[in-house]
């Protein structure tokens, strides 16, 4: 007896099930961080060809709540962490010279085009979040083109300093997006299952 050959319905009604059920999990795996993958800002930052990324205030005088025995040790995390931000943007925002502060405090930002303000960092070690908002700045007209509100970044990794590395990446791709756009996504064609030709 030859086994029956499943319509392309019957295909569908056993794949899209399993699709949705997938949806949950990885919204799950992302501990409640949502993810915003396009540009949100109405502003047009195209253009511009100088960024400054500002500093990450990660609040030196949480040291002990994050594990670590001086205020120092977390001090140079910090840097670590603001370092890691910066590079993440310079190796995602292609064609621009990006650079960013130096410590807390430093928001010299003149002589480029773009200077991105980043504030209300908070750090959720329970969840694997970091929390942060985006304001991007005009510096030569000291305007506020847009700003991305507080919200989740997710840095799926092990061990504090990983996983907020995990989330600055994150945190870089929105960045990216905001300033040069989302990317063009190529459309695939799907088969038709059952056809030839």
């Amino acid at each position: 007896m030859e086994t029956p050959v499943p319509t392309r319905r019957q295909l569908l009604t056993m794949i899209l099930p399993a699709c949705v059920g997938i949806q949950p999990g990885l919204a799950a795996n992302r501990r409640g961080a949502k993810l915003y993958p396009d540009k949100e800002t109405t502003a047009d930052m195209s253009g511009v060809k100088t960024v400054f990324v500002g500093w990450a205030d990660f609040k030196e005088d949480d040291w002990a709540m994050h594990g670590y025995t001086s205020k120092p040790e977390w001090a140079n995390v910090n840097i670590g962490l603001n370092g890691t931000l910066l590079q993440r943007c310079q190796v995602k925002l292609v064609g621009k010279t990006v650079d960013g502060a130096k410590q807390k405090g430093d928001e010299n930002s003149a002589g480029h085009d773009l200077y991105i303000k980043i504030s209300d960092v908070l750090v959720d070690y329970n969840k694997y979040h970091l929390y942060m908002s985006l304001h991007f700045i005009d510096p030569k007209a000291n305007t506020e083109l847009g700003v991305i509100p507080v919200r989740p970044y997710f840095g799926n990794d092990w061990g504090l300093v990983n996983y907020l590395k995990a989330a600055l990446d994150e945190a870089s791709d929105k960045v990216k997006v905001e300033i040069l756009g989302n990317e063009d996504k190529k459309k695939r064609k799907i088969p038709l299952i059952g056809k030839k030709g």
